[in-house]
């Protein structure tokens, strides 16, 4: 049995198709940002849609109207914005009294001004038609009319009588869109278009989007970027932003791409911020850090820190609604996130370019037609792009960099350790050195030469050589690559040689704890049995080891898994060590090694 295909109402087809017809137009296209039903009651019978000056379009939910009438409704209501009648410096609002909305409605005379404008520019322009047959209109702009009607009369069929087309800012509002520069964008679109219809496309691509233009102003103007800008390409797909439900911007720094919205509008200072936001996590390797991480709660995370940063560097213009916070200010990506984990009243409420609930660090390329593939390394790109920004950047004199990023940056410029050094770094730090001493505590040496002078011994201090210890738990259980597992084995052996550590405490661990004892280091390898019982615990090996009675309390504890484990708490100095491409099911305190 086939199913019913849904009914559709074809008065709210023809709101859509109304709708659509205007934002086809490139004269509208920069302009609004969206179209939503006005609440019952909120419009009288005799009005058909308003403006807010946001720019967000209301329209009637209960008129019936054809999609032509529509279009001219949504085109007078996107003219208003694009004329500056929303602008709170140049309109002239009623002193009401302060409601809930954080706009007021224009006085009678400029209203009507307005309208009128409006109405006499849309006669020119082909889109929709009028609902209703227009009156004459006489000569003058909407400041002249206003006055003349507001010392007068105004004439009977301008009159609007009740709620108005178009609301203005007042100073609440805490930024203003700048419509009349997405209007100017609008025009110069229009212009290009109809001169291509009548002289076959020369003109085809001369228009530069104001993303298009941000980018190049990094290239031109901003060395710190400049590179790193000359590397990225933009993709500016409706269709695309549509289906990945991308509502300003996301990146992915493995294709060097940023994907963009292009039915947003926005001003080219607000997309010096957008652009630089996404480059920064791109170049930085924001999604290669996350790790054990979660993916959205680091994405905000970093989108703290990268703000802070832009804000503090004045690039651009942050657009409403992203993510800052002062009291941020020189925290770390990692810092951030364990500061926002715990605190759930602001989980509610975090957003990222991308949307709400959705990461603007994309783990892959999105497909789009002309996707072209990368052969290069990018940690060498990403590296070299950044520092030489930094040093053209100091030597331009084009401001201070935060002290953060300059960091970020220079640490990206050294190539970070092998995991067996870093781990032999960890072992440095925590296992006392066990160093000879002279001391005639022994039998005295004497020289032949000298057979009179008694000479002291070297000596390790047997309280030293009991403290130059530490312990290990094995992950025993059938998942653990054999492989991996003797790299790792033969690594801490080889360090522990070198340092003259004899012995370890080596617990083996898979579905329960197996207490090897103390073991010379360079046999742990040939004692290990990869077990393949069930799942790991390795909890009660850790709780052996610190209960031991032998076992320095101060004695650190290296963890060797795949991160198929359960939670491990562990109270005194530990690590991790694990393979390449695992991760472990809790956040751990210690350093985390991971063996490639």
């Amino acid at each position: 049995m086939r199913g019913k295909k849904p009914k559709v109402d074809p008065w709210r087809e023809a709101v859509r198709k109304g709708w659509d017809q205007v934002r086809s137009h490139p004269l509208f296209r920069p302009l609004g940002k969206y179209l939503y039903v006005a609440k019952a009651g909120e419009l009288p019978n005799d009005r058909w849609a308003y403006i807010t000056p946001e720019g967000t379009v209301y329209h009637h939910p209960q008129r019936r109207a054809e999609a032509d009438e529509w279009a001219w409704v949504f085109a007078h209501c996107l003219l208003h914005a694009g004329f500056g009648h929303l602008d709170p410096g140049t309109a002239e609002p009623e002193d009401l009294k302060p409601s809930e909305k954080p706009w007021r409605s224009p006085r009678p005379a400029y209203l009507a001004a307005c309208c009128l404008a409006v109405d006499r520019f849309l006669t020119t322009v082909k889109v929709g038609r009028p609902p209703e047959p227009l009156p004459e209109f006489p000569p003058g702009d909407e400041k002249a009319l206003a006055r003349l009607w507001g010392s007068s009369r105004i004439p009977t069929e301008f009159v609007v009588p009740s709620v108005p087309d178009f609301f203005v800012g007042t100073a609440e509002v805490a930024k203003f869109r700048d419509h009349q520069r997405a209007f100017a964008i609008g025009i110069s679109a229009a212009a290009t278009r109809a001169i291509e219809a009548a002289g076959g496309g020369t003109l085809r691509g001369t228009v530069k989007k104001p993303w298009d233009v941000a980018l190049g102003w990094f290239v031109s103007s901003y060395p710190l970027l400049g590179a790193l800008a000359a590397g990225m390409t933009i993709v500016a797909d409706a269709d695309l932003a549509r289906g990945w439900d991308i509502s300003v911007a996301a990146v992915n720094a493995q294709a060097a791409e940023i994907y963009v919205n292009p039915l947003l509008s926005m001003g080219t200072e607000e997309w010096r911020f957008v652009l630089a936001h996404e480059m920064l996590h791109a170049a930085l390797r924001h999604g290669e850090r996350a790790g054990w991480r979660e993916p959205y709660l680091w994405n905000v995370a970093c989108d703290y820190v990268v703000n802070g940063w832009l804000v503090e560097m004045g690039v651009g213009e942050m657009p409403e609604g992203l993510l800052h916070d002062p009291e941020l200010r020189g925290l770390s990506c990692e810092a951030v996130y364990d500061r926002i984990t715990d605190d759930l009243r602001r989980l509610r409420k975090l957003s990222t370019l991308r949307g709400r609930g959705r990461g603007d660090i994309l783990g892959e390329p999105l497909p789009h037609p002309g996707a072209a593939s990368r052969y290069v390394d990018l940690d060498e790109y990403y590296r070299n792009a950044l520092a030489s920004g930094l040093v053209y950047h100091r030597g331009s004199g084009r401001g201070d960099v935060p002290a953060a990023l300059e960091q970020e940056i220079r640490a990206l410029d050294q190539p970070p350790l092998p995991w067996d050094a870093a781990l032999a770094g960890w072992f440095d730090e925590h296992v006392p050195t066990v160093e000879k001493r002279r001391s005639y505590a022994r039998a005295s040496r004497r020289q032949s030469a000298t057979p009179d002078i008694p000479r002291p011994g070297w000596l390790r201090p047997e309280e030293l050589v009991r403290q130059a210890t530490f312990g290990v738990v094995l992950d025993t259980s059938g998942s653990m690559n054999v492989r991996l597992l003797g790299k790792a084995l033969g690594a801490i052996a080889s360090y522990a040689v070198a340092r003259d550590v004899p012995r370890a405490r080596v617990v083996f661990c898979d579905a329960a704890a197996y207490d090897a004892g103390y073991l010379p280091v360079e046999e742990i390898a040939g004692r290990v049995r990869v077990r393949g019982r069930g799942g790991t615990i390795l909890q009660p090996g850790v709780n052996l080891l610190e209960r031991a009675d032998d076992f320095p309390q101060n004695g650190p504890i290296l963890l060797i898994t795949d991160g198929w484990c359960d939670v491990v708490r562990i109270r005194r100095e530990h690590a991790f060590l694990i393979p390449a491409d695992a991760s472990l099911p809790f956040r751990p305190r210690g350093p985390v090694f991971r063996m490639t």
